[in-house]
């Protein structure tokens, strides 16, 4: 009979049976997506695989050169103008050998650097997809070490790992094939102890593994934890926070400093241990040779002569070099391996190609419109922010006519930057849709413009990079950009920090609100652009979008009379009324 606890011990190796089936389905999977990283660099690729395997290949010549040599002129006593083409023979093989190492090194290079601007395309695309709100709640510094240190980590599987994985498919075979025509006890020598790197290898591989994503995840927390701190450096001095958060980016370098130790522990240590197998094959070769040669053992019927003799001993460790620089280069695979697993971590994904780049695609195109239809259209639209436990916006259904202007109207938390977002396409509905007349272009000017630290001019040319002096200067003008700007040193090329550092919260709006008249958008859609300005600054702005909207359907969301006055119909939220009718303030 099972004892009381057979049931649950079955239990427990099935789960990591389990467990570790879709580990290796994991690494199976992001193994392919690395592979895919570099196919636009296939042709390079296998270039480096030949190279690679060619020059070890020719190593097999060299070694019988070498040993024809030896045997012909110091055995034999021959003259040594009778070798003279086995010698060109071998400086020619010496020479392409040393041809084959650069361009294996050249290539492989290549290949790496194809791999490392494909993984940032492709996670670029990805944090464009997932949009503004999502990387709202990221760590930005995490995101940032993904882009450039976990890139990196995949550099030496490339330019590595994957020119000696093919090179120790090949070169071996053809040694211990070259050797067992020479004498087959080295050949079987060869062939017994080979397993044991690869065997070995695995075992170290999954630690690496381990360790590898262990270590790129606490850089990556170190990272953001680092960039955080020196964001919010102002409101740590402030608070006297400065000696306390510096203890903590002591420890966040500590755990990064343990975490990279304990990497270069295994790396060392399975070394050592391959290095010692490898070592003691070579051993027994030489060992078997020795012997013969005094007699002391006889596998054959003669014993071999010393140029055979030669032959195997200086391509005995060339068999295991091979292995050696694989299981070196074992550990770049883990490297990388890590990094997928980091990558797929932060994105929630592993990146898949860029798309080719497309037209505007409409928000939300789950059913075709006509040209003639209304340049947006919002259906019993259901809206739930981001981490929110519950909707703010239910059954919101109207129609934005040309040329109209439509106020979003209601208190502090009705969901008026929420259905903007959504209309702009950061914000998925969770029921209805969303649909824009195919060929118009949305714009978008949030609360919270995200500015470069570069002059005023570089952050408007963001959203037209051909603009002219004098169409820079008419957008910031109806912007009400110049209006402080023109009284700053350097006026428009007055150098403003990241975030808009150095501006207030309204000229950093009014910035915003540049950069999107310059882009020249079919829809327009403002969230408070009034907000902090004195009633004139208002009146001027208001007159400068009206002048700017003439043709185009404007959304904006407002607490202010003067721009409620100034459109002509409003949606009252979170109820959802729709009141038309021109008022008599619009300018």
């Amino acid at each position: 009979m099972p004892g009381p606890h057979s049931l649950p011990s079955r239990d427990i190796v099935s789960q990591d049976i389990d467990r570790h089936s879709l580990e290796a389905q994991q690494r199976k999977v992001r193994q392919r997506w690395l592979d895919g990283l570099a196919v636009v660099a296939t042709g390079r690729r296998r270039l480096a695989a030949l190279s690679i395997s060619v020059s070890g290949i020719l190593l097999v010549g060299q070694a019988a050169a070498i040993a024809w040599l030896v045997q012909h002129v110091l055995v034999e006593r021959a003259p040594l103008a009778d070798g003279i083409a086995v010698l060109v023979a071998l400086g020619a093989a010496l020479l392409l050998r040393t041809v084959l190492g650069s361009v294996t090194q050249l290539a492989a290079g290549e290949v790496a650097d194809a791999a490392r601007l494909a993984l940032r395309e492709r996670a670029y695309a990805c944090l464009l997809r997932k949009g503004p709100l999502w990387l709202r709640q990221q760590r930005s510094g995490e995101l940032g070490e993904m882009m450039l240190a976990h890139a990196d980590a995949i550099e030496n599987y490339y330019s590595g790992f994957q020119p000696v994985r093919i090179e120790v498919v090949v070169v071996p075979l053809v040694i211990a094939v070259a050797v067992a025509w020479v004498d087959w006890v080295v050949a079987i020598i060869f062939i017994a102890t080979a397993p044991l790197v690869p065997f070995f290898m695995m075992l170290v591989g999954w630690g690496a593994e381990a360790a590898g994503r262990a270590q790129l995840g606490e850089l990556a927390r170190m990272s953001g934890h680092f960039a955080d701190r020196i964001k919010g450096l102002g409101l740590l001095r402030l608070y006297g926070r400065g000696p306390a958060e510096l203890e903590g980016v002591a420890t966040a370098a500590e755990g990064v400093r343990e975490r990279t130790m304990k990497v270069l522990r295994i790396a060392f240590l399975s070394s050592t241990v391959l290095e010692f197998f490898a070592s003691v094959s070579v051993a027994m070769v030489a060992l078997y040779l020795g012997l013969s040669y005094l007699g002391m053992m006889s596998l054959h019927a003669q014993v071999p002569s010393l140029g055979a003799g030669l032959f195997c001993l200086l391509l005995a460790p060339e068999f295991y070099a091979p292995l050696r620089r694989l299981a070196a280069h074992y550990h770049d695979r883990a490297n990388a391996l890590a990094a997928a697993a980091e990558i797929e971590r932060l994105l929630g994904v592993l990146p898949g190609p860029v798309p080719p780049v497309a037209a505007h695609v409409p928000a939300s195109p789950a059913e075709p419109m006509r040209r003639h239809a209304p340049p947006l259209q919002a259906h019993a639209l259901a809206l739930r922010p981001l981490g929110a436990a519950h909707d703010v916006l239910r059954d919101i259904t109207f129609e934005l006519e040309p040329n109209q202007r439509l106020a979003l109207v209601g208190p502090s938390g009705s969901g008026k930057s929420t259905l903007l977002e959504a209309l702009a396409g950061w914000l998925p509905p969770r029921e209805g849709s969303v649909l824009v007349r195919p060929g118009l272009e949305i714009g978008y000017a949030g609360q919270r413009p995200y500015l470069f630290h570069g002059s005023i001019a570089e952050n408007l040319r963001l959203a037209d990079p051909t603009a002219s002096l004098a169409t820079l200067r008419a957008a910031a003008q109806a912007a009400q950009v110049l209006q402080f700007a023109d009284r700053l040193p350097a006026g428009l090329d007055t150098v403003i920090g990241e975030r808009g550092f150095g501006l207030s919260g309204g000229e950093a709006r009014r910035i915003g609100l540049a950069r999107l008249l310059l882009r020249n958008p079919g829809i327009m859609l403002l969230d408070e652009p009034t907000a902090f300005l004195d009633p004139g600054t208002e009146a001027a702005l208001l007159h400068a979008l009206a002048v700017f909207a003439r043709g185009r359907s404007v959304v904006i969301a407002t607490h202010a009379a003067a721009a409620m006055a100034w459109a002509d119909s409003t949606l009252v939220l979170p109820e959802g009324r729709l009141h038309h009718g021109l008022q008599e303030g619009r300018a």
